[in-house]
């Protein structure tokens, strides 16, 4: 496998590093939310006891108020974006496909391939202050990435499908199977909690004098699980990459009957556009 250029590891950082901010961001924000649902039942009428519970909701406050300002979700999905643009670029350079199809010299691929790099950069500006200075002095055309498309048509075939199409196919068909299941889980434990509830509300109904009832924390925990699935979009991506998965095994199939340099290029522009679905749900979340 060929290195990537130093770009696609700092976009790659900044989008994991904003994502597992954000999610622990909507955490932070339910677990107080359910704490704070808690609190609500009236354990105490010491003064103390509604401090705590004023604190709790101030809490959850700044935590949302954070959340709203920083908006760690965009840089998540720009990040994610650019990554995904400079890897397809990547995949089509090695393998000598369009805009940087064979020349005479290295030397014109690769100054088109800089000057992308360059285009992407200026279009994606607001990623330059979340460089560290390190990652400045890396390459950005690894020497491995010629060394791959220096080899020859059969050589490039056999690559691309062992580490680019079985690869991404097999990613997805993980995905797939993997947002699924999480889809389903977490739609039996909101169901789970509700049935919890609405049976303490009937409980309720033949002993109406107790005063402790957990229903409203209850509800709250199954708004959450409900929450966390839309958030996660768990329904949404399954389609989508079980969608691509299909599409990547149809596409599988011609690379055997593949014998011209200029039928290998199409192929490769095919296949990255469909590899792109991924990166281009990443732009339509950034837009919405």
């Amino acid at each position: 496998m060929f290195e990537y250029p130093a770009l696609y590891e700092t976009a790659g950082d900044l989008s994991a590093k904003s994502q597992s901010a954000y999610l622990w961001l909507i955490r932070t924000e339910y677990a107080l939310l359910f704490l704070a649902a808690v609190l609500s039942m009236n354990w105490s009428n010491e003064p103390t006891f509604f401090i705590v519970y004023t604190i709790v909701l101030l809490a959850s406050l700044g935590i949302f108020s954070c959340r709203s300002l920083m908006k760690p979700e965009q840089n998540w999905y720009r990040g994610r974006a650019l990554a995904e643009s400079i890897k397809t670029s990547s995949w089509r350079f090695v393998m000598r496909a369009s805009p940087f199809e064979d020349a005479a010299s290295i030397k014109m691929p690769r100054g088109e391939f800089r000057e992308h790099l360059l285009a992407i950069l200026r279009a994606n500006r607001f990623i330059g202050e979340k460089m560290p200075p390190d990652s400045a002095a890396k390459q950005q055309v690894p020497a491995s990435m010629e060394e791959v498309r220096a080899r020859d048509l059969e050589e490039r075939k056999a690559f691309y499908l062992k580490n680019r199409i079985k690869e991404q196919r097999n990613w997805y068909t993980v995905k797939a199977g993997a947002n699924k299941r999480a889809s389903r889980n977490w739609m039996w434990a909101g169901l789970a909690a509700y049935a919890v509830a609405i049976i303490l509300a009937l409980i309720r109904v033949e002993h109406p004098n107790w005063k402790l009832w957990p229903i409203e924390p209850v509800i709250v925990l199954a708004s959450s699980f409900i929450g966390w699935t839309q958030i996660r979009k768990f329904n949404e991506l399954a389609s989508s990459y079980t969608l691509t998965a299909h599409e990547i095994g149809i596409i599988q199939n011609r690379i055997v009957e593949i014998n011209e340099e200029k039928d290998f290029a199409e192929f490769v522009n095919d296949a990255e556009q469909a590899f792109s679905r991924e990166h281009t749900q990443w732009v339509a979340r950034q837009q919405a």
